[in-house]
């Protein structure tokens, strides 16, 4: 939307968009909660102060491009597609329902203002290197491309690949955010396999790395306007989140990856948010 939001804003957007996920996903009784409750703050920095984009016109020739390649978060991004305009909020709650164009996974046929389909874990990097070197390379186009990834997602060979694709030919429009919140469907990510150094292994690829609070909506800005800058390799930003923000039974629990509330925990978890209005967010530790 490119909006001049303050953080207070950001921070207001953010909290609508964790409660418009905990609904949809109580709703559908299925689907992914905590990493789409930790990457809100990114999301809301992204659609409402980053993104080139009019929802009115979603293929808009001059748009930024967004790939979410975490497409298990698909109930945070329908969320933040609403809130934009790109489809009514009541289309929210008929999220994983047969025939609804808002799957578990977002399907870019179906629904404008999506650039991509997702599926299997760790396809959508090389979705969007794909896009960025087109646009670099045979449009010579000062448009931007995003694209979203998990932690558990980087386990996935094909990450690596790309990683070293895009740093040889300098996609320096492009612009990953990795959500680092130390969880996947199996358990903590150093359990399951270990990533390590991260932003030490993106650098040994070529890329330019930040590595910031995922929560602290200044930082956020800061960390994509410093990437915006950079022209002769790609970016990523580390973010680290808490899985699960806001709601302090879902926080840090890897087993709300892929559990749905019921009803009594979706009301708990509603008031809670709502509680949290207009409250300062603790950060959590990055470097």
């Amino acid at each position: 939307m490119n909006e001049t939001l303050a953080v207070e804003q950001l921070e207001e957007k953010a909290r609508e968009l964790r409660k418009l996920v905990v609904r949809q996903v109580a709703a559908a009784g299925s689907g992914h909660v905590a990493g789409p409750l930790g990457f809100a703050d990114v999301m809301a920095v992204l659609y409402f102060r980053i993104l080139r984009l009019r929802p009115e016109e979603p293929d808009w020739p001059d748009r930024d491009l967004f790939v979410m390649s975490n497409g298990h978060y698909a109930p945070l991004l329908y969320a933040v597609m609403a809130m934009c305009g790109f489809l009514s909020e009541s289309e929210l709650m008929s999220l994983r329902q047969f025939g609804s164009r808002l799957q578990g996974h977002p399907e870019r046929v179906k629904l404008p203002g999506l650039e991509t389909t997702s599926g299997p874990l760790g396809c959508g990097l090389s979705q969007a290197a794909g896009m960025a070197y087109h646009l670099q390379y045979l449009q010579n186009s000062e448009r931007f491309v995003y694209c979203s990834l998990g932690d558990g997602e980087l386990d996935e060979g094909n990450i690596w690949e790309v990683a070293m694709f895009a740093a040889k030919y300098k996609l320096g429009r492009l612009i990953t955010i990795v959500d680092r919140n130390n969880i996947q469907i199996g358990g903590d990510t150093e359990k399951v396999m270990p990533l390590n150094d991260l932003g030490e292994k993106w650098h040994s690829f070529g890329w330019q790395v930040q590595e910031i609070d995922g929560h602290d909506m200044a930082r956020i800005i800061a960390a994509v306007e410093s990437a915006q800058a950079v022209r002769e390799q790609p970016s990523v930003i580390i973010a680290h989140t808490i899985p699960g923000r806001g709601v302090d039974f879902m926080e840090g629990d890897y087993r709300w990856h892929g559990k749905a509330p019921n009803a009594e925990q979706a009301a708990a978890a509603l008031a809670q948010l709502d509680l949290s209005a207009g409250k300062q967010s603790e950060g959590v530790a990055s470097t």
